[in-house]
């Protein structure tokens, strides 16, 4: 046991994990003056990617991490996502072309080192950060006021006592975070094994970037980007292939044949059979203690949503963590956290599993009743543009109708177009307005929403910066909004009176009381 000695004093939040959701969420906490602390097993990064792609969303997150400049680096535009038959036929084709007028790519192939070694040197920047690499997480003591995590050095060396405010598991998908809060996994009824085969190829003009899932039932594979020179072949084992059988390395290069890669052409750099599952926690939320990333949710490849679905979690604890930090807001401002990252995560659950069925058929007679079915729709070849996903927030920090449902426009995304026309909207909420309207919001109202960092922002007309998020409001029959820092909508008004009242209902969201701050 560790000794009193061994105690240390408390951290604002503990982060279990310096994985890229531990990452941002460490950085955008100390980035507020949080004093974080981080503990990650692993003694040094590990050298080989597991999430290939993220989406324009993300890259919202991780340029307000720092590292926007740097995705360049080590990634690239995703080509269309495809799914084709076994012959090659295009089944499906969802477009992903980079609009330029997006200040992102609606997804990004990635080499995940170069992500997290550009995370990595951000948070090494930032004074309030402390990360004990090589240190690993053993037990957990949720307190009324705290949480004690017990680590011990992978080296051998003595335990050590952590304390914090707050702690949150970013510890993956065998979270001991998650064991010692009690919650449970829900079953998705949808696990497969496949290998993930990661690959450099000798010339990269050899094998041209593509984004393609081959729904074979003698052998479904995908073939994707995996940030630039980088290359990731994956393969299902079959009902009649052993484990021990299907992991080998020669095994890897039989499947890779299939692809026309072999060891005169390419670099096996690595090859990992996983079995890939659909769940999500019973509660994310236990006392003071929060999960996030895969220790909250896991889901199957096929969609790209595991690692951004992650971030998601990381940009909105974020934001209220600072909130109940500061005082500003009741401890109870953190189950808005699950009651809106939950369902959206069951989403993006369901969604990749809906994909995932569609493309690991292994029975001949349904896959070809499959391809005719998807081939005889018009245009089955032709790009379609994927709806976003969005999720009425039934629950959650959300302006609220008269009759309790959401309000008009509550959790609506800011377009990615606006967006990137706008530029960055700020680490806080931001309310806009069209002219003069909604002046008189700003006598009364803002001074009493000041708590939450409300910024006024006055679009102005004939401002270049300022007329795509004038033309959105419009669209939306507003002339005002206050817009959340993950770039969701509050809520909207259409008059000075409304756009008082909303600053007022959000004003009065989880006030704090008079005691002292937890």
């Amino acid at each position: 046991m560790p000794s009193p000695a061994s105690q240390e004093a408390p951290a604002d939040v503990l982060v279990v994990g310096f994985g890229p959701v531990g990452q941002v969420l460490s950085i955008l906490l100390a980035r507020r003056g949080w004093r974080v602390t981080v503990v990650e097993r692993w003694p040094r990064p590990y050298p080989m990617p597991r999430a290939v792609a993220f989406d324009a969303d993300a890259a919202r997150i991780l340029d307000a991490a720092g590292v926007g400049a740097h995705l360049s680096t080590f990634g690239e535009p995703s080509e269309d996502y495809v799914v084709a038959d076994a012959s090659g036929r295009t089944l499906l084709r969802i477009g992903l072309g980079h609009d330029p007028a997006h200040r992102w790519p609606v997804s990004t192939s990635m080499y995940q080192p170069g992500l997290e070694a550009a995370l990595a040197e951000r948070a090494a920047l930032l004074p309030s950060l402390r990360l004990l690499r090589g240190h690993e997480a053993v037990r957990l003591a949720a307190r009324e006021n705290g949480a004690a995590l017990t680590v011990r050095p992978t080296d051998g060396g003595p335990e050590r006592v952590l304390r914090a405010r707050w702690a949150v598991g970013c510890d993956g998908a065998h979270s001991m975070v998650r064991a010692a809060t009690g919650a449970r996994l829900s079953d998705g009824g949808f696990a497969l094994d496949w290998m993930a085969c990661d690959v450099t190829p000798h010339r990269a003009d050899d094998f041209p970037r593509c984004n393609v899932q081959i729904a074979d039932p003698a052998r479904p594979r995908v073939a994707v980007s995996a940030g630039p020179g980088h290359r990731r072949w994956e393969f299902m084992r079959l009902p009649h292939e052993t484990p021990e059988d299907f992991g080998t390395t020669a095994n890897a290069w039989r499947l890779l044949a299939l692809f026309g890669v072999h060891p005169d052409n390419a670099t096996l750099e690595r090859h990992a059979v996983y079995t890939f599952a659909a769940r999500n926690a019973d509660r994310w939320r236990a006392g003071r203690v929060l999960l996030a990333g895969d220790a909250a949710h896991q889901m199957p490849p096929f969609a790209g949503q595991g690692m951004c679905s992650g971030l998601r979690d990381a940009d909105d604890l974020a934001w209220k963590l600072d909130r109940v930090l500061a005082g500003a807001a009741r401890s109870e401002l953190l189950d808005s956290y699950e009651a809106e990252r939950r369902p959206h995560a069951q989403g993006s659950i369901d969604r990749s599993v809906a994909l995932g069925r569609l493309i690991c058929l292994t029975d001949p007679v349904a896959a070809a009743h499959r391809d005719r079915a998807m081939a005889a729709r018009p245009g089955a070849d032709r790009a379609r543009t994927a709806p976003p996903a969005v999720d009425t927030p039934d629950g959650g920090l959300f302006h609220r109708a008269d009759d309790g449902g959401p309000g008009p426009g509550a959790g609506l995304p800011v377009p990615p177009s606006v967006l990137g026309a706008a530029g960055h909207l700020g680490p806080d909420p931001v309310l806009l307005t069209t002219g003069d309207r909604a002046e008189p919001c700003a006598e009364g109202a803002l001074e009493r929403a000041g708590r939450w960092r409300l910024v006024l922002r006055r679009l102005r007309p004939g401002n270049a910066a300022d007329a795509p998020l004038t033309a959105w409001l419009e669209s939306l029959g507003a002339t005002a909004a206050v817009v959340r820092p993950d770039c969701r909508l509050y809520g909207l008004a259409r008059t000075p009176a409304e756009t008082e009242a909303l600053v007022r209902a959000l004003a009065d969201h989880y006030a704090p009381s008079l005691e002292p701050a937890p």
